[in-house]
């Protein structure tokens, strides 16, 4: 399952998380951020139950996209404990992203 994390409810859902929890930060504009949703959505449903993922509209929730020192998209940061565990950048292939997925979960 996919979710969508919002300034509204970033604190609960992503801070206060009991799993690690992995936002993907993009743009609806964004071409890389479109090539990334399938990728992502996969990824959502491989690991269901041991990491939370979703996806923040950085025009929608501008502050919370600053807040996290998001300046490229699409940006994806792995949270444990209500903290940055991992950051990465740009567009990747599926295995990539699994792998820094994998590494981040330990």
């Amino acid at each position: 399952m996919e979710y969508k994390f919002t300034t509204d409810n970033f604190e609960a859902e992503v801070l206060q998380s009991d799993i690690p929890v992995l936002v993907d930060f993009y743009a609806d504009w964004c071409n890389p951020c479109k090539m990334m949703g399938p990728v992502v959505a996969k990824i959502a449903a491989e690991y269901e139950g041991k990491i939370k993922v979703g996806k923040c509209n950085i025009n929608d929730n501008m502050e919370l996209a600053r807040n996290c020192q998001v300046s490229n998209i699409p940006a994806f940061i792995i949270f444990r404990d209500g903290k940055p565990a991992a950051h990465f950048v740009g567009a990747m292939p599926a295995a990539e992203l699994k792998e820094k997925v994998e590494q981040a979960l330990g």
